[in-house]
């Protein structure tokens, strides 16, 4: 019997497999390593397009060669900009968008996504993401700006229309260290 629950990039993984398939349009607002945007190229196929967004020259170049050595580059679009900006690349509507927050793993600590950028882009995103569509934003807080970030991100998302949206919140209650959580939004 397989866990599900044993980490929230897990858990976000999961959402993706359920809700993508063949010919979907999907945006990562984060690239980071390109762990998320080969994910989602293999999972959307040739058929759909991948948008995958971040401002490290590091996290471009590693998930370019990730993303060739796995044979799904063609449909995948990396863009050397912040997530803010994402409706200037982006004009089709989309069905997921995936967040996650904080800084990239094994990179400057001190370069970190930012609650103002990052509300922008979430902003963006609830108005290209199509019906049914659903926004996964994975939301580490175990630093300064994270905290403010997951803190604004809540009261934002608390808000936002229940006629419109179905918005959760799913966090460990019982691990220690500030493990990520996710809020996920998914547009009726």
């Amino acid at each position: 019997m397989q866990n599900y629950f044993t980490n929230a990039v897990n858990i976000a993984r999961d959402i993706c497999k359920i809700k993508l398939n063949k010919g979907d349009i999907v945006v990562d607002a984060t690239m980071g390593n390109g762990n998320d945007t080969e994910l989602l190229a293999e999972l959307v196929g040739s058929s759909g397009k991948v948008y995958s967004f971040d401002i490290q020259e590091t996290a471009l170049q590693n998930t370019k060669e990730k993303l060739m050595k796995s044979n799904v580059s063609e449909w995948v679009k990396l863009i050397h900009d912040g997530h803010e900006n994402m409706d200037k690349y982006v004009k089709d509507k989309i069905n997921l968008v995936i967040f996650n927050l904080g800084y990239l793993p094994k990179g400057e600590h001190s370069v970190t996504t930012k609650s103002e950028t990052t509300l922008v882009a979430l902003k963006k995103a609830l108005n290209l993401i199509c019906k049914n569509g659903i926004i996964i934003l994975v939301v580490y807080y175990g630093h300064k700006e994270g905290t403010f970030e997951k803190e604004e991100l809540e009261k934002y998302t608390e808000k936002l229309n229940q006629k419109e949206y179905n918005v959760i919140n799913l966090c460990f209650t019982n691990q220690v260290n500030n493990p990520p959580m996710i809020i996920a939004i998914e547009k009726r």
